[in-house]
């Protein structure tokens, strides 16, 4: 399995518009955040995380031609509004791709993007062409996708829930700020874990430091690489915090298992 981190910020991005602070004019390539998303390639099988403002970006830099499929985590716009950028990716499949979604994220992504819906359009660059696939309302299930096996589980976010997904022995749980117990018990066994720490303070609607550091003490991955980071945090000064095993993402970041 190959996972690339394509995006680590929040839903400004960092640096933030307007901005003067430490991390917002530092010259790390670290500390530059592209919106929050990820790849995941397993068995042959090709996986978009969400479809962030910064798609275009992130697939170039990354070589990313090819897709499979698309898991929604939810609907925020900072999660759902590069879907125009999935244009190319159905021109060099030549047919449609498969989204999928908690019924909630499906229907407000079909309001926004009604012209993504459509019946395929005969040039298939015209415009995109997704294939929505409801994902059952429930604490988790699974799904399988051309012979995978997709675990999803619902998380809290403020007053709304997301869902975070588990292939094999990855996981990824972004936009989330409570875990309920059939969360963790999804998460059971994880190895590689990408997980929500947007900052030091609480926020309404994100995991702190503190509280994502108890996630990890409990889930005991091999190894944790905090996600949807703000400009509250610096790269290197994090880095020295963080206990064994655990890591700040920074856009780009691949792992194999």
């Amino acid at each position: 399995m190959k996972i690339i981190m394509l995006g680590c910020g929040n839903s400004s991005g960092v640096p933030l518009i307007g901005c003067n602070c430490e991390v917002c004019r530092s010259d790390n390539p670290k500390n530059k955040r592209l919106r929050v998303s990820a790849y995941v390639e397993t068995e042959g099988v090709k996986f978009l995380i969400d479809t962030s403002p910064d798609l275009r970006q992130q697939a170039l830099s990354n070589n990313i031609t090819q897709l499979d499929a698309i898991l929604y985590t939810h609907e925020h716009a900072d999660h759902i509004h590069g879907l125009d950028d999935l244009r190319p990716f159905n021109y060099l499949r030549d047919g449609s791709l498969p989204v999928y979604g908690d019924e909630h994220t499906i229907a407000s992504v079909k309001q926004r993007f009604a012209y993504a819906f459509l019946p395929k359009p005969e040039n298939i660059w015209f415009r995109p062409s997704l294939i929505p696939h409801t994902l059952p309302a429930q604490a988790a299930g699974h799904i399988d996708v051309r012979g995978v096996k997709v675990a999803y589980f619902q998380q809290g976010h403020g007053k709304s829930t997301t869902l975070g997904y588990r292939i094999s022995d990855f996981a990824y749980s972004t936009d989330t700020d409570r875990l309920p117990e059939s969360a963790f018990a999804a998460l059971a066994g994880t190895k590689t874990w990408i997980v929500d720490c947007l900052r030091y303070q609480k926020s309404h609607s994100h995991s702190t430091l503190t509280q994502t550091l108890e996630w990890i003490a409990r889930v005991k991955p091999e190894l944790a690489i905090l996600t949807h980071m703000g400009h509250e945090l610096e790269y290197e000064k994090l880095a020295r915090e963080l206990p064994g095993g655990v890591v700040p993402g920074y856009d780009g970041l691949t792992v194999e298992i």
